[in-house]
Order: structure tokens, then C-alpha cells, then sequence
């Protein structure tokens, strides 16, 4: 490709904005025809010529003709003689297109930088919008290289993939001025890869290894050093990557830009990264290590698709997947990656449990929800499927979790040695997952020391070509383990008979010492070595560290002896085999697997816990957030109160010593800052007198010396329950932040929701009215304002009664989605026919008859899910009171 792009901007000018351009892209003809079809969507054309056969630009090709099929993407290029196979060809094409700020393919945006008004403008091409800015051939599987000069104001610097070669200047047909930026040509790479960046930042530099690293970003966030974190981990990463995996980045720079306005995260675009502006900085008076790993974790993971080396590798620039239905090549590797090369920045975060943590249990949640299969056919994607659906917690989490437990039984050695191999066999070209399967066998065959039960193929297709996952049924009399997919068993349509089988890798210990890997490659099969004696000494854990991606479903026998050893020496099961253990028994609840008393008795030993990590995943089944003011009103509440905080005081006050004392003792403790609000959080919400108290002081010192910095690890709850506790003053206060001028956007987020916290009634109503007037609100908090109170125990009637008396301006201004959320939290309290029937009076009266229909079934839906709850509910109660002063 020669490329030329145009933007017609100028700084401070109105809009509407286009730009225009040239592209001319040498093909070679494979077979005889009169026809040629690119990739464009959105583009008018400004001429089409075919020049060739090359060497030498002999006589053009007549163009007959040009058409859009604006419905497949596509320009048809009509040519009067014919292209002959063998030849090579120049297809030569104008083009023009609207510049919008829609954050796809070619696009503006504006910011404010030190107090002025700017705009610049960016691109982001994944997975197909480079045919919205030059007509191309757009698929990943067709690399090429590319010759790219970008005609701006010389007021900004253009960017792209390469370094540039040439500024030169140019005059347009007004004689007015324009920079011409050339770069050199690319290495050969897919389309949704190129990438073009015009502005006026500033930016950061350091070369390493030869290779010169510049992070760019708004003039004044250079200035504060926002930036230099992110500057001083890049480097190192990447030295990391070429050191363990013996191939070297191939690009002489690598520029990183923080984009004010960005619809992704970020994006590995080849040697220019882009990211959401916060993705990148950190603030030197941030002490604490979570913004940090945050800037590590993405860093590393677009590190990862630009080279590859030891632990970061593959994924997607040096080597592509054929097409995108095995994108989980791309995204899962370097999800898999990411956290390998934050630890390598930051060796104190624990690998496996910010792994567990972060990826593995958030996407089993979701797994079995998402009905497809990691890597789907190509016919079916093309088919069903948009494209930018895939980019999910499948394609990301799920294929890193398979990658872990990859890696695991192949060992870290042979899997590496493995990637080595196959990225150097299709450097600069495409793959499959085939391809990867085949050069793992490879590899294995090559020694003795790991032996597989069938061939990596077999293995990984059972993985990655069918949904869902497995959970594994433990008999210990018998060492039988039997496997199913997981599926809800509650919800009767989704037991599909669908006999899946997973040839299953087997980690498991016994009585605390491990034991060598077991496979198991059909439905059901005997272990001898895993049954066990009579003694409640002995015990089984199956899947430790989770090495594997499923559930684990023990028998009765089993679990009281676990259940034994929690109480008597917790630390003989690993933190995340503790964490997993209790993750999977309250799954099993929830799907109806096993009663939600099975799942209470593993949570006894709590007092003698001391990991954050597992203390959040224990609240959050116990003290969902979204139930906090429902369950206020049952009988439950008291009983959960005095078992929970006999277990949490220990945590707790060991967490409250730092806070009252030296909370800078916590900058380096992750989870801390990850969990401690949740923790602190439950604990007033269970009204212990420390937790109220300590809100209140804190909140107090506060209104004395609003210079003062409450600990961010637990300013949500010192400022719910320091206006909770307090009154009219404690709120008002709270208010006068909100509305002070220099409030940033994470605060202003904590005081909108803390002013929901009041207990009383009148304040609240106040609350609701400010929310109604256009003066002290932007438009968008309003319903925030709404849904916060409508969530709190002493506000959602009063909520209630005033979106029904203000309907008719409130739906003006937000239409049918407002009313939606408020009914699905509404929805929690509504509890009898009565209370049913009133909501439906009011939908019959307001709604029109489309939509009376959905709101009827979210009302059965809801009526049906609070019947379920109750029902949990008096059974987790009978529990308790049983347990309670156990």
C-alpha cells in the first residue's frame, strides 16, 4: 500500500470536518478477471485507475466503472479489459470521508488541555474499520506492507507504525500552508494495525535496547510526570519479552499515546499504541499500588501483541490469526501474558491469586451464560455473529484460563519452547489454533518426561470448540470422579443432553501433600489412589492453585473433612484452593447442585481467615450488593449480623490498626486497596460500633479541614455512613463538595452516592427534588440520584412515589431506560400480588403497549425471582440461628 491521508482540520475551527485521500496498493493477480473488489464502507470515491502489468507502469487498465455496495462493504472496481493471472498490478483509488467523533476508524475528539480547548484526531481499526478510512483488502489473514504520508496543520505532529523519514511542506488550492509527514514502510502487516495519530501533545522518552519508547500525552499531564510510571515499566517489559523468548522486536520505536476520549481500553496497534487516557497515568502523589498494577497489566498485555518474548507472546502483530474466529489467539495469549509481565515489573503481587482473582472466577461466572464455544467456525462467525461481539470475557478470560492450564500440565519449559518454535515458523504470516496444536505435539514428542493422554489436539478442541465447561463429581468410597457440563439445574432448559466430555487435567492433593497429575478422558472413571480411609484426617483437593478450568463437586464425606480442616489449620489448603473451594460450593448452591447450607458450613472457619481476596468473594455471596437493603427487612439480617462479625473482627480490626494508624503501611498490599471497601463497608452496614464511629471521626476531621485526604482504600463507606450517622450538617457538607468547583469525577461519584446514605426521610426528598431541577445537576445524575436512593432501604418508596409523580418530566428527559432501572431495583422490595398490581397500574397508565408487554415479564420475572429468594433466605436463617454461636 501507498498511502495518503488528509484530514482537512485546523486547530480551533468549526466543524463538520472530512478528510480525503490516495491509496495505490500493488496486487498480484492470481487468476484471470475483469473485476476488482475492496473493502470500503462509508468512503465516496474521487476517481479509480488500474495501472499495470508491473515491472514499469505500462497502459492503464480502463475502469469501467465504480460501484458502492455500501450493504457488504465493499467497492467493485468494473475494468473494460481484463487483469491477467500472474501479473502484478497497481490499484489506484481516491477517496473522501466524513471525520466524526465516533471513536471508529478515522475519528476527532475534543479536550481540554492547561484550560484551552483542542481537538485531534486518532484511529482504531480493530476489528474492521481500516475500510472506513482508505479502501483496503481487509482481512487480517491479507498482510502487506505500507507506505503511509499524512498531510496536517503544522501546528500538530502526525504518528504511525513506522518512524518518519520526511517533513516537508505543501501548499493546498488556497495557498494556504500544510506539513507533509512521510514514514518509513511498515513491515507486512494486517490492516486493522495501521494507525494514525495527529495532535499537539507533548511526550516522555527512553530508548531501550535501540529501541526508542515515547509516551505521549496532553501538554499538562507531561508536565505533572502523570506519565513517567507508565515510561519506566515499558522498557523493562519489553527487554523481559526478548530476553526469555529469544525473538527481538522488530520496530525501531514504539510510541504509546493516551487519548482523552477512547473506545477501548487500549490497542496494540503496531509500534503506536493507544490508550484510555487514565489507562496510562499516575498521579506521584498517588501512593498506592493498584493504579499501578492497573497501568502494568494493560501495558503488558498490548506489549504482548507487539513482539514476543518468553512469557508475552504471539499474539496478533508478528503472527495472526487466519481470520477472527480465532481471535482467542490474539487476546487470550496475551491476556495469559499480561499478568506474567506484571509480575516481572512487580515481583511482590501474588501470580496466582490476582490471576484467579481477576480472570479465571469472574469468567466461570459468566461461562455458562454465553452460548458459544471459544474458537467457533469461520462460516458461523461470518454468518450470526458481529464481529465485536467476540471481543468478551470468552475470547479474553476464557482463553487465558486455557492457556494457564496449558501451560501447567505441559510445564512452563516445553510450553515455551513450543511458542518459540511457532512463532518463528509463521512470523509475518497467519495461523490457527491448529497450527499451534501441531507445533506443541511437536515438541512433546520430542522428550519423555511429560506424557498426554491423547494428542494436544484432541486435548485443547475439547476446550476450545465446545461451550461451557466441566464440573467434576467426587465419590470417596469409591475414588469415582464423573464429569457434566455445568448448567443451571434449576432452570430445566438448559439440561440439554448434551453429553460433552473434556479430556480433564487432574492437580489434586491429599491430606495436604501433592499428588502427581491424573487425566480424566471420559464421562466417568475410577481412582483407586483417591479413595480414602475412615480417619476424618483424610482428605481429598482436587484442582489445586486451579490449574484447571472447572468446578469441583465433593461428596458429603469429603466436605465435612475439608470443612474440618478449615476450622483446625486453614493454611493446609493453599489461599486460592481456599478461595476456590468456597467459589465453587456457593456455585453448586446457586445452580442446584448442592443445598446452600453445604456451602454455610464452609464458611465456620472464617474468624481464622486472613486473605482479602477470599473475604470478598464470601461477602459478595452473602452480602450481594445489590440485596444490602433488601435483606435489611428480613429476619436474616440479625442472625447474619452476629455470625459474620464474630468472624470478621479479627480482619477487621487487624485492617482498622493501619487505617486509625499508618495507612501508608497498605501502598503495597493490592488486595487491601482492591477489598478493604467491601470489608469496611459490610461491617457498619452490619452496624458494628467501631466501623460507625470510625466513619464518623474521619468524616468529622474532614468538615474541620477539607485539605484533610481521607484513606482512599475506604472513602465510599466514611462518607455513606459519616452522613448516615450524621445530619442535616454531615449532608450538607457533602453537597458543598459536590458542587465545589475543583471535586474530580472519582469524588464527585462517592458524594453522589453518599447522599443517598441519610436516614432521614426529609433529606432525602430533599435529594430527590435538587435532582429534578437543571441548575445544580448535568442531566445524567439525575437518575444516578434516583437509582442510589431507590436502592436504599429508608428511600425506595419515597423514590418510588416521586418518579410516579414526576413522570412526566422525567420521561422527557430520559425516556423508557430510567424507568427500567428503577423497576429492576424496585423490583427487589416488591414482595406481594399487591405491590405487584400497584407497578402495573402505573405501567398500564404511562406505558405504551409494546412496552406494557416487556415490563409485565420483567414484573413476572421479578415476582418469581423474590419467591426464590425467600425461600433461600428462611433456609440460610434456619441455618444460622442453628450456627450462630458456634
Amino acid at each position: 500500500y501507498e498511502l495518503e491521508l488528509w484530514p482537512r482540520v485546523r486547530p480551533g475551527q468549526a466543524g463538520p470536518f472530512s478528510f480525503r485521500g490516495q491509496v495505490n496498493i500493488t496486487v498480484l493477480c492470481r487468476q484471470d478477471t475483469d473485476t476488482a473488489v475492496l473493502h470500503s464502507a462509508g468512503l465516496r470515491s474521487r476517481g479509480a485507475a488500474v495501472r499495470g502489468p508491473l515491472p514499469g507502469l505500462g497502459a492503464a487498465v480502463e475502469v469501467a466503472g465504480l460501484r458502492q455496495e455500501e450493504g457488504d462493504e465493499v467497492a467493485v472496481l468494473e475494468l473494460r479489459g481484463r487483469l491477467r493471472a500472474g501479473n502484478r498490478y497497481v490499484l489506484q483509488l481516491g477517496f473522501q470521508g466524513l471525520l466524526e467523533e465516533d471513536l471508529v476508524g478515522l475519528f476527532l475528539t475534543r479536550y481540554t488541555d492547561r484550560g484551552r480547548s483542542s481537538m485531534l484526531i486518532a484511529s482504531q481499526m480493530e476489528p474492521t474499520y481500516a475500510r472506513r478510512v482508505y479502501p483496503c483488502f481487509d482481512e487480517p489473514a491479507l498482510k502487506a506492507t505500507f507506505n503511509i504520508r499524512i498531510v496536517h496543520d503544522p501546528s500538530y505532529v502526525a504518528l504511525s507504525n513506522m518512524p518518519a523519514i520526511d517533513v516537508s511542506e505543501m501548499k493546498d488550492e488556497n495557498g494556504s500552508l500544510w506539513t507533509v509527514t512521510t514514514f518509513n514502510t511498515s513491515l507486512k502487516m494486517s490492516t486493522y494495525l495501521t494507525a494514525f495519530v495527529i495532535c499537539d501533545f507533548d511526550y516522555v522518552t527512553r530508548t531501550e535496547r535501540g529501541n526508542k519508547i515515547r509516551i505521549w500525552a496532553r501538554k499538562e499531564a507531561i508536565g505533572n510526570g502523570y506519565l513517567d510510571y507508565a515510561l519506566n515499566i515499558t522498557g523493562p517489559i519489553f527487554s523481559f519479552l526478548e530476553d526469555v523468548l529469544n525473538i527481538s522486536y522488530p520496530l525501531p520505536k514504539t510510541d504509546l499515546v493516551a487519548l482523552p476520549v477512547f473506545g477501548a481500553g487500549g490497542m496494540e496497534n503496531w509500534g503506536l499504541m493507544t490508550f484510555q487516557e487514565p489507562l496510562l497515568m499516575y498521579l506521584p502523589s498517588d501512593k498506592f499500588t493498584i493504579r499501578k498494577t492497573m497501568i502494568t497489566l494493560i501495558v503488558s498485555h498490548e506489549l504482548g501483541h507487539q513482539a514476543c518474548g518468553k512469557k508475552l507472546c504471539w499474539f496478533g502483530n508478528l503472527v495472526t490469526m487466519n481470520w477472527w474466529n480465532d481471535l482467542w489467539l490474539n487476546e487470550g495469549l496475551a491476556s495469559y501474558f499480561e499478568y506474567l509481565g506484571a509480575i516481572f515489573v512487580d515481583p511482590k503481587l501474588s501470580l496466582d491469586k490476582i490471576f484467579y482473582d481477576h480472570v479465571v472466577q469472574p469468567v466461570l461466572r459468566e461461562d455458562n451464560e454465553i452460548v458459544r464455544s471459544l474458537s467457533e467456525s469461520e462460516d458461523k462467525i461470518k454468518g450470526s455473529f458481529s464481529l465485536t461481539s467476540l471481543f468478551d470475557s470468552i475470547t479474553y478470560n476464557k482463553g487465558a484460563s486455557i492457556t494457564w492450564m496449558l501451560s501447567g500440565f505441559l510445564t512452563e519449559k516445553l510450553f515455551l519452547r513450543a511458542l518459540s518454535s511457532y512463532l518463528k515458523e509463521f512470523s509475518f504470516s497467519n495461523a490457527n489454533q491448529d497450527d499451534l496444536w501441531t507445533h506443541i505435539q511437536m515438541i512433546i514428542d520430542a522428550q519423555d518426561q511429560v506424557q498426554l493422554p491423547a494428542s494436544v489436539k484432541q486435548i485443547m478442541d475439547s476446550w476450545t470448540c465446545q461451550n461451557g465447561f466441566p464440573v467434576l463429581t467426587l465419590n470417596l468410597t469409591t475414588g469415582t470422579i464423573r464429569q457434566e457440563q455445568f448448567l443451571n439445574k434449576k432452570n430445566r432448559r438448559s439440561t440439554d443432553p448434551n453429553n460433552n466430555t473434556w479430556i480433564i487435567p487432574i492437580s489434586w492433593m491429599r491430606n495436604g501433600s501433592s499428588q502427581p497429575l491424573m487425566w480424566l478422558d471420559k464421562s466417568s472413571k475410577m481412582f483407586p489412589e483417591m479413595q480414602v480411609l475412615e480417619s476424618e484426617y483424610d482428605w481429598i483437593l482436587l484442582n489445586v492453585n486451579l490449574s484447571g478450568y472447572y468446578r469441583v463437586n465433593y461428596d458429603q464425606l469429603n466436605l465435612k473433612r475439608l470443612a474440618h480442616v478449615l476450622e483446625n489449620d486453614p493454611k493446609a489448603i493453599p489461599a486460592v484452593s481456599r478461595f476456590q473451594l468456597i467459589d465453587d460450593v456457593f456455585a453448586l448452591a446457586q445452580f442446584g447442585y448442592v443445598q446452600i447450607e453445604t456451602a454455610l458450613e464452609l464458611t465456620k472457619y472464617l474468624a481464622r481467615e486472613n486473605e482479602l481476596f477470599i473475604w470478598n468473594m464470601v461477602l459478595l455471596n452473602l452480602v450481594p450488593k445489590n440485596l444490602e437493603s433488601t435483606l435489611k427487612n428480613y429476619e436474616v439480617y440479625p442472625l447474619l449480623k452476629k455470625y459474620l462479625l464474630k468472624r470478621m473482627l479479627p480482619i477487621y480490626h487487624y485492617y482498622a490498626g493501619f487505617i486509625h494508624k499508618n495507612v501508608d503501611a497498605l501502598e503495597d498490599d493490592y488486595f487491601a486497596q482492591a477489598y478493604l471497601e467491601k470489608l469496611f463497608a459490610t461491617a457498619c452496614w452490619l452496624g458494628l460500633q467501631d466501623c460507625l464511629d470510625l466513619s464518623s471521626e474521619l468524616y468529622a476531621k474532614w468538615m474541620d479541614n477539607p485539605e484533610y485526604k481521607i484513606p482512599f482504600l475506604i472513602r465510599g463507606t466514611v462518607c455513606c455512613y459519616g452522613v448516615a450517622v450524621g445530619s442535616d450538617k454531615e449532608w450538607n457538607f457533602a453537597w458543598e463538595m459536590y458542587t465545589h468547583s475543583d471535586s474530580t469525577e472519582e469524588d464527585k461519584d462517592i458524594l453522589l452516592s453518599a447522599m443517598s446514605c441519610a436516614k432521614e426521610s426529609w433529606l432525602l426528598y430533599r435529594y430527590l427534588q435538587y435532582g429534578l431541577g437543571d441548575t445544580l445537576f448535568s442531566s445524567n445524575c439525575t437518575s444516578t440520584v434516583i437509582l442510589n436512593v431507590v436502592a436504599k432501604d429508608t428511600g425506595h418508596r419515597m423514590a418510588w412515589e416521586f418518579v410516579t409523580e414526576n413522570w412526566p418530566r422525567l420521561s422527557e428527559r430520559y425516556g423508557q431506560e430510567l424507568l427500567h432501572d428503577v423497576l429492576k431495583v424496585m423490583g427487589r422490595f416488591v414482595n406481594t400480588d399487591v405491590q405487584i398490581q400497584e407497578l402495573q397500574v402505573f405501567y398500564n397508565a404511562t406505558l405504551e403497549e409494546d412496552e406494557r408487554e416487556a415490563t409485565t415479564l420483567l414484573l413476572e420475572s421479578t415476582k418469581s425471582e423474590n419467591i426464590e429468594r425467600r425461600k433461600l433466605l428462611i433456609k440460610v436463617a434456619s441455618w444460622l440461628e442453628k450456627n450462630v454461636d458456634d
